[in-house]
């Protein structure tokens, strides 16, 4: 019988089986395939077939699975045989370090996770900023300024220059009252903004000319096809100037819990052995001499 006639029989005895025993409910584990002396069970494979795949994509799924399953175990079978007994203890203690390290990973991760204080202040985070400045430095030109996207044809474009340009709470309210007029209005100039991400917003404005249009104090007005581009920008940072606080804030916290945590973790494996030691449950043995 070749390859292709097991292969179909397998997965047909396997469809009939997942039709019937395990959905009923039954709970005797079935063998779906061997190799030597190591079994492939039914049950190792029902829990990947979702429901939305078609009997075809099912049927061939199951036969690569159990075709790559069998050349592990054969491949796996040969290479204990004819491996060096030394790499083979090799393997054998990388496996089981493998194996410890997942373990207790798992465990200390779930241990700080249910006990992490995720609480940072604004003095605690003001204070990590200050003592590692020299570390946050830009790779992008920073810009804070406000803008509208006007229609092409929009008619009160002066009365838009005069309230960008002042800009007072009247002018920032009455721009506000209209926005609905504009394709596009930011009027929160005190964030910090991407160069990369103004250019998406006011395409008129490229790396070419970035530098002449994106300065501090700059009023700008471009035009094309797709409207008409007011500006004002209030301040900038170019490209190694230190990052300011509020940029980098977000990953500045991630910055100090991944520290807390780790700290944490270390803390733990020391209480781990202090505890041992006064248990008596962990002794190092040295000469005695």
């Amino acid at each position: 019988m070749n390859i292709e006639k097991v292969a179909l029989v397998i997965c047909c005895g396997f469809l009939v089986w997942s039709c019937s025993d395990f959905f009923n409910g039954k709970e005797d584990r079935e063998v779906l395939a061997r190799v030597g002396d190591t079994y492939l069970y039914k049950d190792a494979i029902s829990s990947l077939i979702s429901n939305e795949m078609s009997p075809q994509d099912s049927a061939a799924f199951v036969v690569n699975y159990v075709n790559r399953w069998a050349s592990k175990q054969l491949l796996l079978s040969k290479s204990k045989i004819n491996l060096p007994e030394e790499k083979l203890a090799e393997f054998d203690r990388l496996v089981a370090d493998y194996q410890a390290d997942l373990y207790t990973k798992a465990y200390l991760e779930a241990l700080v996770q249910n006990s992490q204080d995720t609480l940072i202040g604004i003095e605690e985070l003001e204070q990590f900023y200050q003592s590692r400045r020299e570390n946050f430095k830009l790779e992008e030109k920073l810009v804070q300024l406000r803008f509208a996207v006007l229609p092409p044809q929009f008619l009160n474009k002066d009365e838009v220059v005069d309230k960008l340009r002042s800009y007072s709470p009247e002018d920032k309210a009455f721009l506000d009252s209209i926005a609905v007029q504009f394709n596009k209005l930011h009027l929160n100039d005190s964030v910090w903004v991407d160069a990369s991400r103004v250019m998406k917003e006011i395409p008129a404005i490229n790396y070419t000319n970035q530098d002449r249009y994106l300065k501090k104090s700059q009023f700008f007005e471009l035009q094309d096809s797709l409207g008409v581009y007011l500006g004002k920008v209030t301040n900038v940072l170019e490209v190694n100037d230190v990052a300011p606080l509020g940029y980098i804030e977000p990953n500045l916290r991630q910055i100090i819990l991944n520290r807390r945590r780790l700290e944490q973790m270390r803390k733990l494996e020391n209480d781990v052995l202090d505890e041992a030691i006064k248990k008596n449950e962990f002794e190092i043995y040295g000469n005695k001499d």
